[in-house]
């Protein structure tokens, strides 16, 4: 299967997932809202430009905006964490190519602690952005770290199961020059 309708596959599982589960389920306390979409975002290979990163991030976080009604907000957190992942990865990643000859970020690629690290940093900025920009309109400053630290526990819990329970064959870089 090529690179391209993967993606697309994985896209539209990952909206249909947050919208038809995800967003339905009763909430289990009004800080904890379970958000998974958006490791489609951390999932795409390490070789799309950033240009392609943000307007992938961008389009991602429209589309569940669209089925949300909520205007830009998962947009505005998709193209942020969409901007700093070249550089969280460029932190966590070996200097040396040879060590590192995956296509895309996964615990195999890059080691189960540097990934948690990519994946925490990430999703921790995509929560705390979106909940500032929900906490703008009304809110106290405990809520606000009440419910970062809390939506953000739920969406690693549901990442990582996601990583143990459907792992990924991945595919190496060819070392063409």
């Amino acid at each position: 299967m090529s690179d391209l309708l993967r993606n697309i596959i994985r896209f539209a599982v990952f909206i249909l997932v947050q919208v038809y589960i995800l967003n339905k389920m009763p909430h289990l306390h009004r800080f904890i809202t379970p958000y998974i979409y958006f490791l489609f975002i951390l999932w795409l290979p390490f070789t799309i430009s950033r240009f392609g990163l943000l307007v992938i991030g961008f389009v991602t976080g429209l589309t569940l905006d669209y089925f949300t009604m909520t205007p830009g907000l998962h947009a505005a957190a998709c193209t942020l964490i969409a901007y700093v992942r070249p550089f969280v990865i460029n932190v966590l990643t070996p200097k040396d190519s040879s060590e590192f000859n995956y296509r895309e970020p996964s615990p195999k690629a890059m080691q189960w602690t540097p990934y948690a690290v990519y994946v925490f940093v990430l999703t921790l900025l995509h929560h705390g952005y979106m909940v500032f920009l929900e906490w703008l309109d009304v809110g106290n400053f405990l809520d606000f770290i009440i419910k970062v630290i809390a939506t953000t526990g739920i969406s690693l819990l549901l990442i990582f199961m996601v990583e143990l329970l459907f792992p990924r064959q991945l595919k190496f870089r060819t070392n063409t020059a």
